[in-house]
């Protein structure tokens, strides 16, 4: 008797199941031990992948409380790729719809900040623009400038102390969170993917950029938004992160 992929697949990731009839070991016995400790092994990997991925949300929850959230979340959300580094992708949003943790309103927030880390890191290479190329450009032109930026640019934007919270979980000696909305830019000039807070009005900014809106349209919704933003700060942040990679004038490709 042969075993559908469906059952097999369904009973893997899911101890409570019977183990699929019409397995077999080696020896041609009935793989029901066998097929126990492979269910095991399987489940193990993906939970220690998801504490990798997710480090201060494991930390948040606990070794327990961690565990038996990742063997609901594997059996709802089993691999669909082979390459390890892509999973949990949907972690953020199974936090934020489950039940259990609607108590802690951070949770998910928390996890997209580290979803976009992981993704921050393993985004392409492209080749950050000259530290003095808008120096080049006629001042009266910068506000048609629009901006490509790089592909490992993230922008997690949160009502709760995001990056306070993940630092004092991770972090030794972080203070404890003080509370209020953070907006958290990661940017990836070398090889590994760095943190910084910034301002509604600077998020707002990038925001607009990502888009390819102009410089000048950027700056009008960055100061509609937070109006302290400072256009030079905004600009040096993205370029000592090596974050714009092309600019061109207008409506230009």
């Amino acid at each position: 008797m042969s075993v559908s992929q469906t059952a097999f697949h369904s009973a893997l990731l899911d101890a409570s199941q019977d183990v699929p009839g019409g397995l077999s070991d080696g020896l041609g016995q009935p793989a029901g031990s066998r097929f126990a400790v492979y269910r095991n092994n399987v489940a193990v990997s993906l939970t220690e992948a998801l504490e990798q991925s997710f480090p201060a949300i494991a930390k948040l929850l606990g070794p327990d409380n961690f565990k038996g959230l990742a063997g609901i979340f594997l059996r709802k959300h089993p691999p669909d790729t082979p390459i390890m580094m892509h999973y949990g992708a949907a972690f953020p949003d199974f936090l934020a719809g489950f039940e259990g943790l609607s108590h802690i309103g951070y949770l998910p927030d928390v996890a997209q900040l580290e979803q976009a880390l992981r993704t921050s890191y393993h985004a392409a290479d492209a080749d950050p623009i000259a530290a003095d190329a808008l120096q080049a450009v006629d001042p009266d032109r910068l506000g048609e400038l629009r901006f490509d930026l790089a592909p490992a640019l993230r922008l997690v934007r949160s009502p709760w102390p995001i990056h306070q919270i993940w630092a004092y979980n991770l972090e030794p000696g972080a203070p404890k969170p003080t509370g209020g909305a953070q907006n958290v830019l990661i940017l990836r000039p070398e090889f590994d993917p760095q943190m910084t807070p910034v301002s509604d009005g600077c998020a707002a900014f990038i925001t607009a950029l990502q888009r390819r809106t102009t410089l000048a349209e950027a700056n009008d919704l960055a100061v509609a938004e937070g109006g302290d933003f400072d256009l030079s700060h905004g600009l040096g942040l993205l370029l000592s992160g090596q974050a714009i990679t092309r600019i061109t004038f207008g409506d230009a490709p």
